[in-house]
C-alpha cells in the first residue's frame, strides 16, 4: 500500500521554481517556503489566507476541533451527525440553500468527520467568494435556532442510510466495530466509530444537538483557511466582518495523547453474510500523528509488502499463492494509531495458512533488513507525490488548516518532509522491534456465511449489533416540516446575501498539436505551476477488441504489460519505476487501451524509456500470467458480495442485449475468464498500434522538448487493425422492471434507464445539460427529494455515459429497504413530469451552473488530461468547452423540453432492483410494472 496519508501530508508546500533544464537538475535542493499569512480575529478563530492566482477559484475549508472522539457512549456517531445537521438551515440563509445554492453558483461542497475534527469545506468560481463566506459563516455560528424536530428526523435518516451504505450493505463492513471493540478499552474515546451506532443516533434530541453546539462550536475551537485567487487584505476585512461576531465558545480541553497496550493478543471471527472471500487484518496499536515514529512506520508499511521485492508480497502472493495481495500501512491520529496487516485471501484458503505466510515474511524481513535501493525509491516516490499534491487549492487548504488546528502550525508541513527524508534503515528496524515484533495485537477472521472452517483456529466469535430490516416503520416517516420560529440573532452587519462579485472569465488552455512518422499523434497543453508532467497513450480498442466469449482479455494483458519486460523482471520494473519517482499505469475501457503515466518533469525521458520498454519488450511471464488470472478470479468472485456491481451486470446485459460485447463487463466473468490463456493476449497485443493512437500531455515541458523525447517511440510500427462494431438491439425491453434477491439487504439498489445516444449524436450536449437539474449533484431534483425532502437516501443521482457507442441514461441511488417502493414512485412520477415540470427557472438554473462550474473544470493536470483527451476521441475543436458553453446559452425552454421528451421518456425506461426478497418483493408488485427475477449473474429465474 502507498503512503496515501504521507501523500496528503506532503501536499501544501508551496514552491517558487522556473523551469528552465538547469534548475530542473537541481530542484531537490530547493529550500521550501510556505505561502501564507496567518492571523487571529477577537473571537479566537485562527485564519490562514494563501493566494493562488493560477486559476479564477477560491477554496474554503473550515476545521472544527471536535470529533468522535468527543462524545459519550451511548451518543456515539455525533459529531458526524452535527456535522449532517450543519448542513441544513440558518437563520440569514433559505431552507435548502446550503446544499442546493452552492452547484448552482458553480461550486462544489462537502463536508467530512473523523476521530478527531469535523471539516467543512467548499470550491467556488471567484465571483461567487463573498457568498461563500456568507453561507459558511451563517452555518458556523447562526445555524443552531434553525434546528426543528422534522429536520432533527429526517437528518437522522440520512446518516442511517449512510450507515447501511458503507457499513451494514457491505462485505467487511463490520471489521472497524469489531477492531475498535477490542483495541481500546470501552473508556477511550476510539473504541467506537466515527459513524456510530444506530441506536444512538436514533436517540439523538434537539436538547443533545443544542448542547454540543455549544460545547464545541465556538470560534476558539476552529481554524479558516482562505485558498485561491484573492487578495489578502480584502479578504480579511471580509473574514472580519463575515465570521468576526460568531461567538469564542466554552474553551475546549486539548486531549492528550492516549496510546494503548494489550495484555495479550486478541483473535476474533466473525460471519460475513455478504462477503465472498476471507479476510484477515491484524492490528498493532503504535504512536499518534506528530509523534516522530509514525513517519519510521510509514516507511515500515511500504517496505513490507508495497514491492515484488516486498518480503510479504513473495511469501504470500507470490510464493504460497494464498491472495492477490497484501497491505500494510501505519494509520495515525491525535491520541493514538495503528498499524496494520490486511490480507484478503483467495476463495477458499484457510486464513491459518494466511497467518503462518505473514509470520514466516516477517522472519525474512528481520533476516535481510531493510534494502538501501527500497528506501531511495520510497522516498523518491515521496517526492515526485509532494508535487503531485499541490496542483489544487483545495488540497493546500486541507493541510494548512489540519497543521494549524492540531500543530499551531500551518507551515509545519516542512518539518514533515524533512523528518520523512531523515527516516534511516536503522530507524525502520527500530520501530519494527518496538511496536511489531513480539507485540500483542487484534486479529479479526472475517469469513463467508457458512465458512468457519476457514477463520484462524481457536478464535473468539465477534459480536456486532446489525439492525434489523423491518416493514412500515413509522418512525423513519419523515418530512421537511414547518420552518422553526425564533428571535433572530442581533448582528451590526447586514448578513443577507451579498451580491456575486466580478465574473471571472473562463478561457480554454492552450492546445498543440504535433504528429510522429509512425502515426502517433500528440495534444499536449504546457502548466508550469509545479515540476510535473502527466501523460496518456489512447490506443483504440478496449473491450471492444476482446472476443466475446473470452471479456477480460484485454483487462488482464493490460495487468499483465507491467509484470515486467525482455530484460526487467517484474520486481526489476517496479523498482525501476519507483527509483525515478514515477507512475505508471496500463488499464482497458470500453472502447479503449490506456498506457497512463506522471513524473518529475527532469524524469521524462527516462520514464518515456521504461513506457517504450513496456511497449516494445513484454515479458509474457507464465508465472506472472497465472498469478494475474488467479487474482481476477479472487476479484470476480468478491464482486458477488456487492450489490452495486451485480445490479450494473444485470442492467448492462439487458440495455445492450446478450450479443453486444458491452453486455459483458470489460474485467469479464468467472465463465468468460475460465478459458483465457497466455497465448490470447499475445493475440491481443498485435492490436496495440500507434496509427490511431494518440499521446496527451499535461505539464511543465514545451512541445519542442516533449517532442524530441518521444521520437522514442518511432519504431513502434505495428498496423492498426479494424475496431468491431456491435448491432444493438432492434428492440429493448421497457417498462419492466427487474428485481435480483439480496437476501438481508439493508438497503435497495436502482438503476433505472434506457440506451439513449452517442457522444457524437448532435444532441449529446443538449441532453447532458438537460440532465443537470435532474440528477446532476445535490442540487438535483433527485437528491434533493429522496435526501434532504425525504430521507431515503444518502445520495440519488443520473447521468449519461459518454462513448462513441450508444449508452444509456442511468438514474443511480440505494435507499433503505422499507421505503424501496416509496421511492420508485417518486422517481417515476418525477421522471414522468420532468418536461412539464421544467420551466425559465431550470434554464437559467442551469446555465449558471455549468457555465460557472467551468472555472474550477481544468484546475488539476489530470482535469486537463481529460480535455486533451476528448478533443481527440471525439474530434473536437481545441476550443470545444467555449464552443459547448455558447450551445448552451442559446438553447432555449422548448428546446430542453423536446430534449427529455425525446430520451428521457418514463415508460421507455427500465428499472432494475437489487435488494431483499423476503421484505420487497410483494412491494414493488404495487408500482404496476411487469416484474422479471433474476439471478446475481442477470439471468432470467
Amino acid at each position: 500500500m502507498r503512503l496515501l496519508k504521507q501523500i496528503l501530508l506532503l501536499s501544501i508546500i508551496s514552491l517558487s521554481f522556473s523551469c528552465s533544464n538547469a534548475e530542473k537538475k537541481d530542484s531537490k535542493e530547493k529550500e521550501f517556503k510556505i505561502d501564507y499569512e496567518k492571523f487571529t480575529l477577537e473571537n479566537g478563530l485562527e485564519v490562514i489566507l494563501h493566494e493562488d492566482h493560477s486559476d479564477p477559484i477560491v477554496a474554503v475549508a473550515t476545521m472544527m476541533h471536535v470529533g468522535s472522539n468527543r462524545e459519550k457512549p451511548g451518543r456515539t456517531g455525533f459529531a458526524h451527525f452535527f456535522e449532517h445537521m450543519s448542513f441544513n438551515d440558518s437563520e440569514n440563509v433559505p431552507v435548502g440553500a446550503n446544499r442546493k445554492m452552492i452547484p448552482e453558483w458553480g461550486g462544489s461542497r462537502n463536508g467530512g468527520t473523523s476521530n478527531d475534527y469535523t471539516v467543512y469545506y467548499e470550491v467556488v468560481p471567484k465571483d461567487a467568494f463573498e457568498k461563500i463566506l456568507w453561507i459558511d459563516s451563517d452555518r458556523f455560528g447562526y445555524m443552531i435556532n434553525t434546528v426543528t424536530k422534522e429536520a432533527l428526523e429526517r437528518e437522522k435518516q440520512v446518516v442511517k442510510n449512510e450507515k447501511r451504505q458503507r457499513v451494514d450493505n457491505a462485505a467487511y463492513g463490520y471489521t472497524d466495530e469489531i477492531k475498535r471493540k477490542n483495541l481500546y478499552p470501552e473508556t477511550h474515546p476510539y473504541n467506537w466509530t466515527v459513524i456510530g451506532a444506530l441506536p444512538d443516533l436514533q436517540a439523538a434530541t434537539i436538547d443533545d444537538v443544542k448542547e454540543f453546539y455549544k460545547q464545541y462550536y465556538g470560534a476558539s475551537n476552529a481554524s479558516l483557511v482562505i485558498a485561491g485567487d484573492i487578495d489578502i487584505e480584502e479578504t480579511k476585512a471580509l473574514v472580519k466582518k463575515w465570521f468576526g461576531e460568531i461567538p469564542s465558545g466554552p474553551e475546549v480541553e486539548i486531549l492528550k495523547p492516549m496510546p494503548v497496550t494489550l495484555e495479550k493478543t486478541k483473535s476474533l471471527y466473525f460471519e460475513d453474510g455478504f462477503a465472498k472471500l476471507p479476510e484477515l487484518r491484524m492490528t498493532f496499536p503504535t504512536v499518534e500523528e506528530y509523534n516522530q515514529d509514525k513517519y519510521a512506520l510509514e516507511i515500515l508499511g511500504e517496505l513490507l509488502s508495497g514491492s515484488k521485492k516486498a518480503p510479504l508480497y513473495k511469501t504470500i502472493v507470490e510464493e504460497q499463492k494464498l491472495a492477490p495481495g497484501v497491505g500494510t500501512y501505519q494509520s495515525s491520529s491525535e491520541l493514538a494509531g495503528e498499524f496494520v496487516f490486511r490480507i484478503r485471501a483467495n476463495a477458499g484458503i484457510d486464513l491459518d495458512n494466511v497467518k503462518t505466510a505473514l509470520d514466516e515474511g516477517l522472519a525474512r524481513f528481520e533476516q535481510e533488513g531493510v534494502n538501501d535501493s527500497d528506501l531511495k525509491r520510497i522516498k523518491a516516490e515521496l517526492e515526485t507525490n509532494l508535487y503531485r499534491g499541490i496542483s489544487t487549492v483545495l488540497n493546500k487548504a486541507f493541510q494548512l488548516v489540519e497543521d494549524n488546528e492540531y500543530k499551531g502550525d500551518p507551515s509545519y508541513i516542512t518539518q514533515t518532509a524533512k523528518l520523512s527524508n531523515a527516516v534511516t534503515a536503522a530507524d525502520v528496524m527500530r520501530v519494527y522491534n518496538k511496536y511489531i515484533k513480539g507485540q500483542n495485537y487484534v486479529m479479526t477472521s472475517v469469513v463467508p456465511k457458512g465458512n468457519l472452517d476457514l477463520a484462524v483456529a481457536e478464535s473468539e466469535q465477534a459480536t456486532v449489533w446489525i439492525e434489523e430490516v423491518k416493514k412500515d416503520v413509522a418512525n423513519e416517516e419523515v418530512s421537511q416540516g414547518a420552518e422553526a420560529v425564533y428571535e433572530k440573532t442581533i448582528s451590526k452587519h447586514d448578513r443577507s446575501e451579498p451580491a456575486y462579485g466580478e465574473l471571472p472569465l473562463f478561457k480554454s488552455p492552450t492546445v498543440w498539436k504535433d504528429a510522429l512518422n509512425n502515426g502517433l499523434t500528440i495534444y499536449g497543453i504546457e502548466n508550469n505551476e509545479v515540476p510535473l508532467v502527466q501523460f496518456d497513450i489512447t490506443i483504440p480498442g478496449g473491450h471492444l477488441l476482446d472476443p466475446i466469449n473470452k471479456s477480460g482479455v484485454a483487462s488482464l494483458l493490460s495487468d499483465l504489460m507491467l509484470e515486467g519486460t525482455i530484460n526487467k523482471t517484474s520486481a526489476d520494473l517496479e523498482e525501476a519505476i519507483g527509483l525515478l519517482g514515477a507512475n505508471i499505469n496500463t488499464y482497458s475501457t470500453s472502447e479503449d487501451f490506456h498506457i497512463t503515466g506522471s513524473c518529475l518533469a527532469k524524469n521524462f525521458d527516462a520514464t518515456i524509456a521504461l513506457v517504450k520498454e513496456i511497449i516494445l519488450e513484454p515479458r509474457w511471464d507464465k508465472k506472472e500470467f497465472n498469478r494475474l488470472k488467479k487474482a481476477l478470479e479472487t476479484s470476480l468472485k468478491g464482486r458477488e458480495a456487492n450489490p452495486n456491481s451485480i445490479a450494473s451486470m444485470a442492467y448492462n446485459k439487458l440495455i445492450y442485449g446478450e450479443n453486444h460485447i458491452f453486455s459483458v463487463p470489460s474485467s469479464g466473468t468467472q465463465e468468460s475468464v475460465k478459458d483465457i490463456t497466455i497465448e490470447d493476449l499475445k493475440a491481443y497485443y498485435k492490436n496495440l498500434s500507434p496509427e490511431n493512437t494518440t499521446f496527451h500531455i499535461a505539464g511543465a515541458l514545451n512541445q519542442s522538448a516533449i517532442k524530441n523525447t518521444l521520437t522514442a517511440l518511432n519504431n513502434w510500427n505495428t498496423k492498426s487493425v479494424a475496431i468491431p462494431e456491435y448491432k444493438l438491439p432492434e428492440s429493448t425491453a421497457k417498462n419492466q422492471l427487474y428485481f435480483i434477491d439480496f437476501p438481508g439487504a439493508k438497503q435497495s439498489v436502482f438503476l433505472i434507464g434506457k440506451s439513449v445516444l452517442s457522444q457524437e449524436n448532435e444532441d449529446a450536449n443538449n441532453l447532458s445539460f438537460a440532465n443537470e437539474i435532474l440528477g446532476g449533484g445535490s442540487s438535483g431534483k433527485l437528491f434533493q427529494t429522496l435526501r434532504i425532502g425525504k430521507g431515503y437516501t444518502y445520495g440519488a443521482y443520473s447521468s449519461i455515459i459518454s462513448n462513441k457507442e450508444v449508452s444509456p441514461f442511468t438514474i443511480r441511488t440505494s435507499v433503505r429497504a422499507n421505503a424501496t417502493l416509496k421511492s420508485l414512485e417518486i422517481i417515476k412520477n418525477m421522471v414522468s413530469n420532468y418536461a412539464n415540470d421544467f420551466t425559465e427557472t431550470e434554464v437559467e438554473l442551469t446555465k449558471n451552473k455549468i457555465l460557472k462550474g467551468n472555472t474550477r473544470a481544468f484546475e488539476s493536470l489530470g482535469a486537463q488530461l481529460g480535455m486533451l483527451k476528448e478533443i481527440s476521441k471525439y474530434k473536437l475543436s481545441q476550443t470545444f468547452t467555449e464552443d459547448n458553453q455558447e450551445e448552451l446559452v442559446n438553447m432555449s425552454l422548448e428546446d430542453y423540453k423536446n430534449i427529455i421528451n425525446k430520451y428521457l421518456v418514463e415508460e421507455d425506461m427500465i428499472y432494475v432492483i437489487v435488494g431483499d426478497k423476503s421484505t420487497q418483493f410483494e412491494e414493488v408488485k404495487k408500482l404496476g410494472k411487469t416484474i422479471v427475477e433474476l439471478d446475481i449473474n442477470g439471468n432470467k429465474i
